[in-house]
């Protein structure tokens, strides 16, 4: 039995353990991949308070999870199940179910994919949605990055390291992300531009080979191939989906994300929800943190309050 299960390891489920341990709840926190979530796979966050020495997603979410070691247990476990109403709530992952007075949901969210012909089939086969993960693999080649918000340029940026070019591939001819990412991006001479088109098909044999790109205004379609027939990159960029499947039809939700109030309370008493996986309007890991440590104190004022 823990006073506080944390459904989740990314910054905000991190945050959440961190202030829940040190106001003496006994907390779990549980996490189906590796700690820090989306973050622990950016290449450079340099919007994070504190993250200047060292600004790889990577080295941020390591010093987020020792920190919450020090006062949380953390376990690396697929959640596939969970019953929240009630005094006291279960949740059970594949090898385990475990019992707790409150719960913070803490899934965050996973890259939206396109749904164009070639996109599964080329997963991992030219297809990526992690530049740090797989930028490495495309040392000397073309690189095509579609989006256009804060994630896409700023990864479009990193890829240059790699890549032999890299065009930004976005459906409008202004871009959504923050005026120092787009003004890094257009200073940069590697970074090309296909703008007010879509991707429509990605082709190949055994690695991506072609792109079909349409311009959105004209609709007139647009072959790519790699220089001298060279295999192609293509890293897509556009937007996340809500990692809640497993709560629908248990909390009140809006397109895929649950609804909380300002203290991050859903509509199931002892129940919490945090970080990208809840309804807001910003989406940064500092919002997130912030989320995490609101509903840490809220968890413990709900405990407080009743006689167990």
């Amino acid at each position: 039995m823990y006073d506080l299960i944390i459904i989740g390891g990314g910054p905000a489920g991190l945050t959440a353990g961190l202030y829940a341990g040190r106001s003496m709840l006994k907390t779990l926190i549980i996490e189906k991949d590796i700690a820090g979530g989306q973050i622990s796979g950016t290449a450079f966050v340099e919007n994070y308070p504190g993250s200047i020495e060292d600004p790889t997603g990577m080295a941020l979410s390591e010093r987020m999870e020792e920190q919450a070691k020090e006062y949380a247990e953390i376990v690396f476990e697929n959640v596939k199940e969970v019953e929240l109403e009630g005094k006291i709530k279960k949740v059970t992952t594949d090898s385990n179910t475990y019992e707790a007075k409150t719960i913070i949901i803490s899934t965050g969210a996973r890259h939206r994919h396109l749904g164009v012909p070639g996109e599964e089939e080329f997963a991992n086969r030219g297809v990526s949605y992690c530049a740090t993960c797989d930028g490495p693999f495309y040392q000397g080649l073309d690189i095509y990055v579609i989006g256009g918000g804060d994630s896409a340029l700023e990864e479009a940026n990193f890829l240059t390291k790699y890549g032999k070019s890299v065009t930004i591939v976005h459906r409008r001819d202004e871009f959504r992300a923050s005026g120092v990412v787009i003004e890094n991006v257009k200073k940069n001479p590697k970074i090309k531009f296909e703008l007010n088109s879509v991707l429509k098909e990605i082709r190949g044999s055994k690695e991506v080979e072609e792109l079909v790109l349409e311009n959105v205004k004209t609709n007139e379609e647009k072959i790519i191939k790699g220089d001298n027939n060279s295999p192609i990159g293509v890293f897509i960029f556009v937007g996340n989906v809500a990692s809640t499947e497993i709560f629908e039809g248990k909390l009140d939700m809006e397109k895929g994300y649950i609804i909380t109030d300002e203290d991050m309370k859903t509509n199931i008493e002892g129940v919490f929800a945090v970080g990208d996986t809840r309804k807001k309007s910003v989406r940064q890991a500092v919002t997130a943190a912030s989320d995490g440590c609101i509903a840490a104190v809220m968890a413990n004022r709900y405990i407080e309050s009743k006689s167990w």
